[in-house]
């Protein structure tokens, strides 16, 4: 099946740039994207999973009651040990 879409400039040249790296064809590219939109495999991920690799593993159910107050204060820790 043939299809025509109007996108954006921007996004055509987006589009050029990832299929030059990858060596495929802009209709290679867009049918895989497509295919994975509609199974499902590109579920939003939560702002946890963002930032997971940065802040670590949730605490216990415990701690977790005091990160809201202590935010800054886990944060600069956090981030103190990574630079160690």
């Amino acid at each position: 099946m043939t299809l025509s879409v109007r996108i954006p400039p921007r996004v055509e040249q987006e589009l050029a740039e990832y299929c030059a790296r990858n060596g495929v064809t802009k209709s290679e590219a867009v049918k895989d994207a497509l295919d994975q939109f509609l199974s499902g495999k590109t579920a939003a991920k939560t702002p946890y999973d963002l930032l997971k690799d940065l802040i670590g593993p949730l605490p216990d159910e415990r701690a977790s009651q005091d990160i809201a107050r202590n935010t800054k204060r886990l944060l600069r820790e956090r981030f103190r040990a990574k630079g160690k």
